[in-house]
């Protein structure tokens, strides 16, 4: 929605809780407030785009989910296992440390470092949701060429019927 005064815990509620920092049972009164959308519709590709985009030069489609779901060996979800042919796997879970924390921004570049020059990144997961992972580390290293494939495999793997 283009809302950009927005932030990430960090560990989350568990590195919260392991900081020591303070928390409460008080529920919060939300005060409202206007809030006007700065839709950004180049952010996001729909599932024709994909298929036009992804086997052209400077173009990379990386799969966000866990490598057993990118190889079809499982596939918890969706009807049909696999991946996007063509597609690149960049689990998402590997943006973070077992505890949760973002890994350094030197562990970031070097994860990014094969697709440093390409023009135009294409990521997507099983439905929208964990590919955003994905984004928010391109976007911590300086790579702004990243687009979300929100229909995912989700939606990919319903026409494969």
């Amino acid at each position: 929605m283009g809302h950009d005064q927005v932030a990430v815990l960090d560990g989350g509620w568990s590195g919260w809780l392991a900081a020591s920092y303070p928390v409460t049972e008080v529920v919060s009164v939300a005060k409202p407030r206007p809030f006007v959308p700065q839709i950004q519709p180049d952010w996001v590709v729909d599932m024709e785009t994909v298929k036009s985009c992804k086997d052209q030069a400077g173009v990379a489609l990386v799969d966000s989910r866990e490598g057993e779901r990118y190889r079809g060996e499982r596939e918890p979800i969706d009807p049909i296992a696999g991946h996007i042919p063509g597609a690149i796997n960049y689990p998402w879970q590997d943006v973070t440390d077992a505890q949760g924390y973002f890994r350094s921004i030197a562990e970031q570049q070097q994860r990014w470092a094969a697709l440093e020059s390409t023009q135009e990144i294409l990521v997507y997961c099983g439905s929208g949701v964990t590919a955003c992972v994905n984004l928010l580390s391109l976007k911590a290293v300086g790579i702004h060429t990243g687009k979300l494939y929100a229909g995912s495999w989700s939606d990919w793997c319903s026409y494969l019927t």
